[in-house]
């Protein structure tokens, strides 16, 4: 009798505390947003650190009816509903590190009562706060960042972080828990990657990431132009038309149908196939539907005008472009520039013009420079050169959506500047001696 209160207990005093929060905290716009994200966050890290535990040992759990990556399926949603729902309804305006503390007391004190459940070894507060670190207060720093819309930045990194986690390891877990005699059942599961020979393993994720690249630039692209993500509540608050989407309306979409496929593949399980399509019927049939509506009440004519040129699905291959014509400002008076500047020109760029940087005031630039022209943050570097492939074609849209990658264009620009392409004072030329001279250099 008492493990039976202890397994409906795991599970319903969570749900009555949430349901409990929500009925005093009141609806909130961004709420569900936030909540959202938290159980997504909290969902694969729970299963992922379980992974952890079992080779630390800080805790071992009964048997199972339906485990779920080795969790009971109860625990499993009790402390997803505890860590993911109940801290951010319940204590929406604590500090972050107090709401943590609170949820790990709280741990604390309920863990050693739930004995028929899960078995506590000689160092399992290490793992508690080894979880909280790891899962809890990620989980509440995206909740409480989604519900007071701030790091912007921070908050789009964490949702590929999500995208990644739920798709590539906890639904193929579900499949797994779900279907153990069939495709990915014993014997294979994760097995079959692991055993897959290295070449293939290799080739496999290389593709993996390329067909990833047009989603993830997407989503920092939705953060930096039009300031917002993709979550429900959470949008763009500007119709977003550059990066990938002068190419693809849907490249997240798109992505994570082929992804899925490409995984399924990898893993050699039908079901993950069905999940994919699952995904793609969703994507073209009610989300787009609920979008449409949205983004013609949104954005109007500039939205029809863009969706006129750029199909959900299939990718053009010259990028579209509307309003006033986007700046690249290369040094003239510099051989390597002015040859790339050539390069660029006879690739009869869309919606980009080339000028010399010696236009600009005397020291007021000293990296190249691509302006948008539409009122956003000009950007220089490998960034500016970034930018500007992305006026070129497909090919180059996609080099240049992975040189704008946070980490990578870091490092490209480290690897510029250590080659001896560090930034320079450019002079105040007029125009004439712009298209004369070449002489000195400019950083890239």
């Amino acid at each position: 009798m008492r493990a039976i209160w202890q397994h409906v207990a795991i599970v319903y005093v969570p749900l009555l505390a949430a349901l409990v929060a929500r009925a005093i905290q009141g609806r909130r716009p961004r709420r569900f947003a936030a909540c959202l994200l938290s159980l997504l966050w909290v969902a694969p890290s729970l299963l992922a650190f379980q992974t952890l535990n079992g080779w630390a040992g800080w805790w071992t759990y009964s048997n199972s009816i339906l485990p779920l990556g080795g969790i009971p399926l109860d625990a499993f949603v009790g402390w997803l509903l505890l860590w993911g729902l109940v801290p951010q309804i319940a204590f929406p305006r604590l500090p972050i590190a107090l709401s943590a503390a609170l949820m790990v007391s709280f741990d604390l004190l309920t863990m050693p009562l739930c004995s028929e459940i899960v078995h506590l070894g000689a160092r399992w507060m290490i793992g508690e706060y080894c979880a909280a670190v790891f899962i809890l207060l990620p989980a509440l720093c995206i909740a409480r960042w989604t519900e007071s819309n701030t790091h912007l930045r921070m908050r789009a990194t964490m949702q590929i972080a999500i995208s990644g986690m739920v798709f590539l390891y906890l639904l193929p877990e579900i499949v797994f828990a779900l279907r153990p005699g069939g495709p990915g059942g014993p014997g294979k599961g994760w097995d079959v990657l692991r055993l897959m020979p290295g070449w293939q393993r290799q080739l496999g994720l290389q593709l993996l990431l390329l067909l990833a690249l047009p989603g993830v630039s997407a989503v920092f692209e939705f953060a930096e132009r039009g300031h917002g993500t993709p979550i429900p509540y959470d949008p763009p608050q500007k119709l977003v038309t550059s990066g990938m989407y002068r190419y693809l309306a849907n490249p997240m979409q798109t992505s994570c149908a082929l992804v899925m496929l490409l995984w399924a593949g990898l893993l050699h399980n039908r079901w993950l196939v069905f999940a994919a399509g699952v995904s793609l019927t969703y994507s073209a049939g009610i989300a787009w539907w609920d979008e449409r509506e949205d983004l013609v009440g949104r954005f109007g004519e500039p939205w029809r005008s863009y969706r006129r040129e750029v199909r959900n699905w299939w990718p053009r291959w010259r990028p579209y472009h509307a309003g006033t014509p986007a700046r690249l400002y290369i040094a003239s008076t510099c051989d390597l520039c002015s040859e790339l500047a050539k390069w660029i020109t006879a690739r009869q760029p869309v919606g980009l013009e080339i000028h010399a940087a010696e236009w600009l005031p005397a020291g007021s630039i000293q990296r190249m420079r691509y302006d948008p022209g539409d009122g956003h943050t000009s950007v220089e570097g490998i960034r500016a050169l970034a930018r500007a492939l992305e006026h070129l074609h497909l090919g180059w849209g996609l080099t240049g959506a992975a040189l704008r990658l946070p980490v990578v264009w870091r490092a490209m620009q480290l690897l510029a500047d250590a080659s001896g392409a560090g930034p320079r004072t450019i002079p105040h030329l007029p125009d004439d001696t712009c298209a004369r001279t070449r002489k000195g250099d400019v950083a890239l």
